[in-house]
């Protein structure tokens, strides 16, 4: 059985903003400054690890101090929700995403695979994210999420491991295939064996996804039939 898990922003979907938004108002208001938040890349990287490290940045005590953090991020959450519930709010899907879910749906009746997610999003986060692009987060049957860990190779076996107690069966790491857009997610694999299928629909192109050590690169998730030969290759 493969385990099939895929990043959230850049992966399935964009947002258009509304995270960075979201995190700038949240850290202003808990604790006074975001940091140099305009210049700062928010991808491939957890919540918690963002808020942290605009803080130190920032030169501000609280990088160290978890209830501060944990406060800013329950804070992002709510902002987060305001965000994708304005009317000018534009989250979309990203191109073949929705096809590759319904083709992996029958490999996931048969038993040949499990679907879930592997994101930096705070686990709250990321259902608010899925629906508002029209996706149901029940859709994923297991998550690893920011909220389990700050650090981000942490969540392939916090993954895994969900997966095993799911399905009732041992998933080796070679079974586990990430599918990300940024080096992050390839590197985040290694500790247990995975294999990365990277998608240049963020902000890194092919190159640099190649360079990282992916094992497949697509431009796009649009050609299904390629990437679920790359998925169960």
């Amino acid at each position: 059985m493969k385990l099939i898990l895929f990043d959230i922003d850049g992966t399935i979907l964009w947002t258009d903003g509304a995270g960075r938004r979201a995190i700038r108002r949240a850290l202003l208001e808990e604790l006074g400054t975001a940091g140099p938040i305009d210049a700062y890349r928010l991808d491939g990287k957890t919540d918690p690890q963002i808020v942290r490290e605009l803080l130190e940045l920032a030169g501000h005590p609280a990088a160290s101090d978890e209830r501060a953090i944990a406060a800013v991020c329950d804070r992002y959450v709510a902002l987060l929700t305001r965000e994708l519930e304005s009317p000018t709010q534009r989250t979309r899907l990203l191109d073949g995403v929705p096809e590759l879910l319904a083709a992996l749906a029958p490999h996931e009746a048969a038993g040949r695979a499990l679907v879930g997610l592997l994101t930096g999003n705070l686990e709250r986060g990321a259902a608010l994210k899925l629906r508002s692009a029209g996706l149901d987060p029940a859709r994923f049957a297991v998550g690893a999420y920011g909220s389990d860990s700050g650090h981000r190779p942490d969540l392939p076996a916090i993954a895994a491991a969900r997966a095993a107690q799911r399905s009732g069966r041992t998933v080796a790491g070679g079974d586990v295939v990430i599918i990300g857009d940024t080096p992050a997610d390839v590197a985040c694999g290694r500790p247990i064996g995975a294999r990365t299928v990277a998608v240049a629909t963020g902000s890194y192109d092919a190159a640099a996804l190649r360079a990282a050590g992916a094992a497949h690169v697509f431009a796009t998730l649009a050609d299904t039939a390629a990437v679920l030969d790359a998925i169960f290759a």
